[in-house]
C-alpha cells in the first residue's frame, strides 16, 4: 500500500487559474466558420444515413428541446370533452388581459416601437447570410428581414 503524502495549504497569492473563458477564447480562435461548416455538413450527412446521435444532435439545434411536457391522454380527452383548446386559450390570454386590464398596457405599443426600432438597427449592423439573401431577394418583399428583427429581440 502507497502512503500518502501529507498535503498542506500554500501560503500565498495563488496564480491565475485557468477558466472557461479562456478555454472557450481558444475554441473559437481555432475553430473557423468554414470548419464548424465541414463539421455541420459532415454530422447533416451522417443524418440522412440514419446515425442517431448525428439525428438528435441536429434536431437539438434545428427544433430545440420542448419546453413542456406533453399532455396526458387523459387530459386530452378531457379537453375535447369540454371543448376547450389550450393552445387557442394560451394565445387568446394576452388580448384578454389587454382588454380587461388597459391601464397595464398603456405601454404596450411605445414599447413595442422601441423593440422593432431596435431589431432594425441589429439588422442592418449584422451581416446577413448567404442564404438568408437569397431568400429576400426571391421577391418575398423583405418579409423575411422583418421576421429576423423580431426574433431577435425577443
Amino acid at each position: 500500500m502507497m502512503a500518502r503524502a501529507k498535503q498542506g495549504f500554500i501560503h500565498g497569492a495563488g496564480a491565475h487559474r485557468r477558466t472557461e473563458t479562456d478555454y472557450m477564447g481558444v475554441l473559437l480562435d481555432t475553430v473557423t466558420l468554414d470548419d464548424w461548416r465541414d463539421v455541420v455538413a459532415g454530422t447533416l450527412q451522417l443524418a440522412k444515413e440514419g446515425d442517431p446521435a448525428a439525428r438528435a444532435w441536429l434536431a437539438q439545434y434545428l427544433v430545440g428541446k420542448p419546453e413542456t411536457k406533453a399532455p396526458t391522454p387523459l387530459t386530452v380527452v378531457v379537453n375535447q370533452w369540454a371543448g376547450r383548446d389550450p393552445v387557442a386559450e394560451r394565445l387568446a390570454q394576452p388580448l384578454i388581459n389587454r382588454e380587461r386590464y388597459p391601464d397595464l398596457h398603456e405601454n404596450d405599443d411605445w414599447e413595442e416601437s422601441i423593440r422593432a426600432a431596435i431589431a432594425q438597427e441589429l439588422v442592418r449592423k449584422l451581416p446577413i447570410p448567404e442564404t438568408t439573401e437569397k431568400r429576400a431577394t426571391a421577391g418575398d418583399s423583405g418579409e423575411s428581414a422583418s421576421v429576423m428583427a423580431r426574433q431577435l429581440t425577443k
